[in-house]
């Protein structure tokens, strides 16, 4: 577990215990906590049961196991609906996947990382990292360059810093100078590419979704495979998919600041 959360005081530890936690995927036992974690044991044993009476974990006492509580299952939901671009892009998603035919991702930057918030599969889906909820590395994903390319270099800076630059292929980009020059041709074309950069033997191609002040939302991308279609023929959807994220961007702008009996009531009616 990183100490990330530590600079923030008491919240900022227990938050990042909650993250150690849901980092297992499995219930977890208070032991296995405490040899990953960097508090001592009277500290973890403290931050976990006020955890627990909160509702932000859950005990389970006949396996003496922990997991994240529903509490966190209520705020998750919240965010989703009021955070996540899912709820309005989902139409969108769906006509793009079907015209398509292949995997649609929809993402936001999390941080330094990329948050994948949907995704529909293609019609012969193909086994990959990303799926709904799953957090991944901004500096070789389409989804994450994409929104890294329009970033102002004030916000772009310090990502970049934060990037670990390990080689998961040999066409992953290693450092900060090589990822600032994929970017600047990112920015430039309109649109990113994953040339098999995270994943062998799979290629994307991305765009970002921009507000009117050309502020970052988040992402689209469609992804295949080398088996399936070349790089060239992926680009070649360039256009679908800005017309797509065009649209999803449309929506947020009265999403994100709703007429209280206008666009956000037809919204969640639809919903």
């Amino acid at each position: 577990m990183t100490g990330g959360g530590t600079a923030d005081g008491t919240v900022g530890k227990a938050l990042a215990v909650l993250d150690q936690v849901a980092a297992f995927g499995r219930p977890v036992r208070f032991g296995e906590l405490l040899a990953a974690s960097p508090f001592p044991k009277a500290t973890l044993y403290r931050f976990v049961q006020t955890l627990t009476s909160q509702g932000m974990l859950a005990f389970d006492p006949e396996r003496q196991t922990y997991a994240p509580g529903l509490r966190l299952v209520r705020l998750a939901h919240a965010a989703w609906e009021q955070s996540a671009l899912a709820p309005i892009a989902r139409d969108h998603l769906d006509a793009l996947s079907a015209e398509l035919g292949e995997t649609v991702h929809l993402a936001q930057l999390d941080n330094a990382q990329v948050l994948y918030v949907d995704k529909r599969n293609a019609a012969k889906p193909v086994e990959m990292f990303s799926q709904a909820g799953k957090v991944g590395p901004a500096y070789c994903t389409g989804v994450g360059k994409a929104m890294l390319a329009f970033l102002p270099d004030a916000e772009l800076a310090p990502i970049l810093d934060q990037q670990s630059y390990h080689a998961f292929t040999p066409h992953t980009l290693t450092s900060a100078a090589q990822l600032r020059t994929d970017l600047e041709k990112t920015r430039a074309r309109g649109y990113a590419l994953d040339r098999e950069e995270h994943e062998p033997g799979i290629i994307c191609v991305a765009l970002p979704i921009l507000s009117q002040t050309g502020r970052v939302l988040g992402a689209l991308s469609v992804t295949s495979t080398t088996t399936r279609m070349s790089l060239a023929e992926l680009e070649g959807h360039a256009p679908l998919i800005g017309q797509a994220a065009g649209r999803i961007a449309a929506e947020a702008e009265t999403w994100r600041f709703p007429d209280a009996t206008g666009p956000r009531l037809q919204h969640e009616t639809r919903a």
